[in-house]
């Protein structure tokens, strides 16, 4: 398993659009419905910093969430103007996971 953690700031007039690109991603990602993949986002205080965690069985499950479409948009939006500051990718190891479900 990898755990790779994304934080970065956008500009203030760029928070609505990331949080539809995410959205996005999001949405075709519940399509996909693979198993290899969890993944998710957060909007820190602030109202600018996002945190993504992503869970990855395999370095194949990695490669699908890059080369999916939705998820190449978000990032060439991010990076053609939208940060603040640049993200920082940490890798994670688990030390425990509970898993509810929010409707």
């Amino acid at each position: 398993m990898k755990i790779v953690k994304v934080t970065y700031t956008t500009k203030p007039k760029f928070v609505e659009q990331n949080r539809s690109n995410i959205k996005t991603v999001m949405n075709d990602l519940q399509q996909l419905n693979h198993a290899g993949i969890s993944y998710n986002a957060c909007l820190s205080a602030d109202g600018k910093t996002f945190i993504h965690t992503a869970f990855f069985k395999s370095e194949e499950d990695q490669k699908l969430l890059n080369e999916l479409p939705s998820f190449k948009h978000f990032q060439a939006q991010l990076k053609s103007g939208g940060l603040e500051i640049p993200p920082k990718q940490e890798l994670l190891t688990l030390v425990g996971f509970v898993n509810y479900y929010f409707n």
